[in-house]
């Protein structure tokens, strides 16, 4: 049976996300009328991409009527029915079938592993070893040489497609496995902190189908993962208030790793979510 919301009850809650998602989203929208990058957050408006005024728009997700809701009924992907509007879940779950069995099927693989903790963060120095560019305008902390020492020093162990693909061609035959987009589910393990962000993608692609409040739980968990990322990078960020964690020092991998295992259990739980959406949706 479908959940109802009244017209106040939801109203609120479209509200109350319209008001999170603009926080969240408030430096950058700033930072873009003034034409000003930023080598930290700008990552998840131009790799996801991710526009503000999409995010802070509210879905109930499916199986949820909104009474007194005739203006969305005009809404792509809504439709109207006796006793308010709702998602068309049935259209948009046909049209993103495939999304969605891929989604559910990565989800629950993901979620069948332990985490993994020991990568370190080194797939951004990876990205940068023994090559003179940099994917970001900021110096590295280290120098060339002692970012190229600590990869020659190290394991690599990245298991995720979409950070390994971007390894410099002498640092990809340093790690320990090969990923590609194929072998995604049978590699993605809940420690990455990739897989982590990427929740936050997977939410986004469902689209109106996640209930706006899991698809800002998810965006808040990318962003919070990314500051950890570039501050274990190689680059010198203390410009702009990021402390380094030194994973090149013992201390500094136990930070990292339990940063890590953190962002791992609340990964777990938004997992959940997300993959019950999919099950929702799935044909029986």
């Amino acid at each position: 049976m479908a959940q109802v919301l009244a017209g106040p009850q939801w109203r609120a809650r479209a509200g109350e996300h319209a008001a999170r998602a603009d926080a969240l989203t408030a430096g950058h929208r700033a930072r873009r009328q003034r034409g000003e990058a930023h080598p930290v957050e700008d990552f998840l408006y131009t790799y996801y991409p991710t526009r503000p005024s999409r995010l802070r728009r509210w879905h109930p997700g499916a199986g949820v009527v909104l009474e007194d809701a005739g203006e969305r009924a005009v809404w792509r992907h809504y439709v109207a029915e006796d006793g308010g509007t709702r998602v068309d879940h049935e259209t948009l779950g046909r049209e993103r079938g495939a999304t969605i069995t891929f989604v559910a099927a990565l989800l629950r693989a993901t979620a069948s592993r332990e985490p993994q903790l020991g990568c370190f963060g080194l797939h951004e120095w990876a990205m940068v070893y023994r090559d003179e560019d940099t994917r970001h305008p900021v110096p590295l902390r280290l120098g060339t040489e002692g970012t190229d020492a600590v990869v020659e020093s190290h394991r690599l162990r990245c298991s995720h497609f979409d950070a390994y693909r971007f390894f410099t061609d002498a640092a990809a035959p340093r790690n320990a496995v090969t990923p590609t987009r194929e072998r995604q589910p049978d590699l993605e393990q809940p420690g990455c902190l990739h897989a982590g962000m990427d929740l936050y993608k997977w939410a986004d692609k469902l689209g109106p189908l996640v209930p706006g409040e899991l698809l800002l739980d998810a965006f808040t968990l990318a962003r919070d993962i990314r500051v950890l990322d570039m501050r274990a990078s190689p680059y010198d960020l203390a410009d702009l208030g990021y402390d380094p964690v030194r994973i090149e020092t013992s201390e500094g991998k136990a930070e990292y790793a339990a940063a890590q295992r953190g962002f791992a259990d609340r990964g777990a739980a938004l997992r959940a979510r997300l993959l019950h959406v999919c099950e929702q949706l799935a044909p029986r």
